[in-house]
């Protein structure tokens, strides 16, 4: 991981801090005192497949009374309140809004295992302006802010020069929700770079893996908002790169020498070593 401590551009305001306090309060209220000591009743689905936890909802609640005393005029779109409530989704693009996921990859949350994370990120008038991203493992907060960078407990994320050559590349490629008529190209993508993992089914983990130069790219098929737009954000502030639709496969499958992504996010030029 290429970091620095802050030293140019525009520094952060206490907004991401503020954030980040508010989700780690949930992780110790909500999330860690239930981790592994669920009971089957703790345990629903949404819909089959897709669980939610008595955490999810009591660390929704927890972020949705902190953020609220942050931003009191932003809307609240948690991704356990839309399952009630779809419509929430309306009109993202307009006023303050702030999006969370209370835990990111509730599937391992559930079955005792890493990894899962808890994800926020505030909207202006649909553009992501600041977000935070939880590891309550190892109290791994990333932070971005639109304009002044990305961070990992308050150390900059550096952009360096030197970049793999595609055949070193390695990368997440999501099968979940893979279209089928996409199968041969993703094939063809594999079979170009070094390394294709399967996701983990935790975007507020495999973001940072991008960001810090772990993995260099991450394909997704599934975009909800609320699994992406943090992460996005601390992508683009480290000079990452997000692009979705079909662009994506278009440069995934180019011979330009750089991955992009669906969302695919793509990893800023690191120095290797």
């Amino acid at each position: 991981m290429a970091v620095e401590n802050i030293s140019s551009g525009r520094r952060q305001t206490a907004l991401p801090d503020a954030i980040g306090a508010v989700l780690r309060a949930a992780a110790a209220e909500a999330v860690m005192p239930r981790f592994q000591r669920l009971a089957d009743a703790d345990i629903d689905e949404k819909s089959p497949g897709d669980l939610v936890t008595i955490a999810d909802h009591e660390a929704e609640a927890i972020i949705a009374r902190g953020l609220a005393a942050i931003r009191p005029d932003a809307r609240f779109i948690g991704e356990e309140a839309c399952a009630r409530d779809p419509s929430l989704l309306r009109d993202l693009d307009r006023g303050a809004v702030w999006i969370v996921d209370p835990i990111d990859g509730t599937g391992n949350y559930a079955a005792g295992r890493r990894p899962f994370a808890l994800m926020a990120a505030l909207l202006e008038d649909g553009e992501i302006i600041a977000s935070c991203i939880l590891d309550p493992f190892d109290d791994r907060l990333a932070a971005a802010e639109r304009g002044a960078g990305a961070y990992i407990n308050g150390m900059r994320i550096a952009q360096v020069a030197g970049s793999p050559g595609l055949s070193a590349l390695s990368g997440i490629v999501s099968s979940f929700a893979q279209p089928p008529a996409f199968g041969a190209r993703i094939a063809r993508l594999t079979g170009m770079v070094g390394e294709a993992v399967e996701t983990r089914r935790c975007a507020g983990d495999e973001y940072p893996l991008v960001v810090t130069g772990a993995r260099h790219f991450a394909l997704y098929w599934r975009t909800l908002v609320w699994d992406h737009a943090p992460g996005v954000l601390f992508l683009q502030e480290a000079g990452g790169v997000a692009v979705a639709g079909q662009k994506v496969l278009e440069s995934l499958t180019g011979h330009s020498g750089a991955l992009r992504n669906r969302v695919s996010a793509a990893a800023p030029a690191r120095r290797r070593g």
